[in-house]
């Protein structure tokens, strides 16, 4: 008995084995309206859908869907998007953000046009855009203390967020970017 149960349970696995598929199927991109479609077997398009096709209300809801996700590691290129009044002059002087981080937070600095500045901390807070988890960017100890940023990991790699002021009410949304 104990050997027909073997052979069973060889033929068994060999059978799930087989019928396994042989690659993974990337999911489809989810539609917030629009051409504002985020794409997760797609970086490239996910990051230009956010830069440049998505309004500011489909760009929050994308915000609203995503995962808090990974804390961003090392070099990120920045793009603040077509919704900011900022995204005319922001190549000239940002282009990203470096990331000094583990699994809990860290620390990053703005690349800019003179070099790294404005130091944040990066932490695990409640967002102040709707409550849920999101890694904040922390501005406290810089020379801008009245700012910080909020971002998710929207696909693997790319994380979309908003820059704030800190006031009294939720915070005052001066410019959304994205980071990958």
């Amino acid at each position: 008995m104990l050997r027909i149960t073997r052979i069973v349970g060889l033929s068994l696995f060999v059978g799930i084995i087989a019928a396994a598929p042989t690659t993974v199927a990337s999911a489809a991109p989810v539609y917030f309206g629009g051409s504002c479609a985020i794409d997760s077997g797609n970086r490239a398009a996910t990051i230009d859908a956010l830069r440049m096709k998505c309004t500011g209300d489909e760009a929050l809801a994308v915000y609203k869907a995503a995962p808090r996700g990974a804390v961003p590691q090392g070099v990120k290129d920045g793009w603040v998007t077509h919704t900011s009044a900022a995204a005319l002059v922001a190549p000239a002087i940002w282009s990203g953000k470096t990331f000094h981080t583990g699994p809990n937070g860290g620390y990053l600095t703005n690349r800019t046009a003179i070099g790294d500045q404005w130091r944040a901390d990066v932490y695990t807070t409640p967002s102040r855009i709707d409550g849920r988890p999101t890694w904040l960017l922390d501005y406290g100890s810089s020379p801008t203390p009245a700012l910080y940023d909020e971002i998710r990991e929207v696909v693997p790699g790319v994380w979309f967020g908003y820059s704030l002021m800190r006031d009294a009410g939720s915070g005052t949304v001066l410019l959304s970017f994205v980071l990958a």
